[in-house]
């Protein structure tokens, strides 16, 4: 792996690629390459935002995504001789060379890397990269998503394991996504194989009943999603709510006082519609409001107390000082 060169001028479309970084284009991977083949990865989607008040951008959670990339590979057995301070400082110098001057994600992974034939994740070179690119809303979050209950089940822990972030998984995912979009839906809700609720197609699922939040457990082959966690916490400390991680039926998504999809890249996305019905009067709920506004004030520098959820990008930001800097 190449060493650390600081930088005086940004470049646009900077990638990290077999030990360099490099224009994306250039990024790029034989059509024999074991992981492309076989689809054996696994990545993190990691997000920044841009406060123009302070022209700083902020990655949420970096720390936490690289712990669960980290993870991700152990459960798959992958060995890397990189660790959490590399992955760190790889992930903030493309964001520094692209130098976005807005929303971004960023799009680490680590992939086996070999020219050869048979599956499998040992014995195997594995390779990391990471590329960046601006990213406003992956979901419209303005409006209720339209959803369908998917025919497809989500896949097993004994399958292929959902609490890793798997690249190969995701062809669940886009079967699921693709059933959707194709009878004018949005998105697709996930059962597992025992009938209880887990997720979308790639994002973790909460419902309101009776003041309550509740959201299917780790157990019931969701990721465990970094928004998930950090969402978790707000409801608790910042709205006082009453939380239950446990098993959900398809019924309690009909019966739902409100209905929200969450994740790095869906956010706090609320949902209008399941199978056809409307949940509650199809409006956006007022906790769900809650937690939409409040996530995206965290997120972007402007609530100091969870400051230590963000990295900035620039500056150099001290962000236990962003009580006196962040405006609304």
């Amino acid at each position: 792996m190449s060493d650390h060169v600081p930088i005086d001028e940004p470049h646009l479309d900077i990638a990290y690629h077999e030990g360099a970084y490099k224009p994306l284009e250039a990024a790029n991977v034989n059509v024999m390459t074991h992981g492309f083949q076989y689809g054996i990865g696994c990545f993190a989607g990691v997000r920044a935002y841009y406060n123009a008040d302070l022209d700083e951008a902020f990655i949420f959670r970096l720390d936490d995504h690289v712990a669960r990339i980290l993870q991700s590979c152990r459960i798959l057995d992958f060995q890397t001789a990189l660790g959490p301070a590399q992955i760190r400082e790889i992930i903030l110098e493309v964001a520094r060379r692209n130098a976005y001057r807005g929303d971004a994600y960023f799009r680490p992974f680590f992939y086996t890397a070999e020219h050869r034939l048979s599956p499998r994740t040992h014995d195997v070179r594995v390779d990391f990269a990471c590329y960046a690119l601006p990213l406003g809303d992956y979901i419209d979050t303005s409006r209720g998503l339209k959803t369908i209950v998917s025919s497809w089940r989500r896949v097993d822990d004994d399958m292929i394991p959902a609490r890793a972030k798997a690249s190969g998984a995701y062809l669940n995912s886009a079967l699921a996504k693709s059933e959707a979009i194709r009878v004018g839906c949005d998105e697709a809700i996930f059962l597992n194989r025992d009938g209880h609720v887990c997720e979308g197609s790639t994002e973790n699922l909460f419902l309101v009943s009776d003041g309550v939040l509740v959201t299917p457990r780790t157990t019931d082959n969701v990721l465990e999603g970094i928004t998930r966690k950090s969402l978790l916490v707000l409801a608790a400390e910042e709205l006082g709510l009453a939380i239950e991680e446990r098993a959900v039926d398809r019924t309690e998504l009909y019966s739902a006082d409100e209905l929200f999809f969450s994740g790095t890249g869906a956010q706090v996305a609320w949902i209008a519609e399941v199978d056809g019905r409307p949940i509650a009067d199809g409006t956006l709920g007022p906790i769900t409001a809650k937690l939409k506004t409040l996530y995206h004030r965290v997120v972007t520098g402007r609530e100091p107390k969870r400051a230590g959820w963000l990295t900035p990008i620039f500056a150099g930001i001290d962000t236990a000082r962003l009580a006196g800097s962040s405006t609304d």
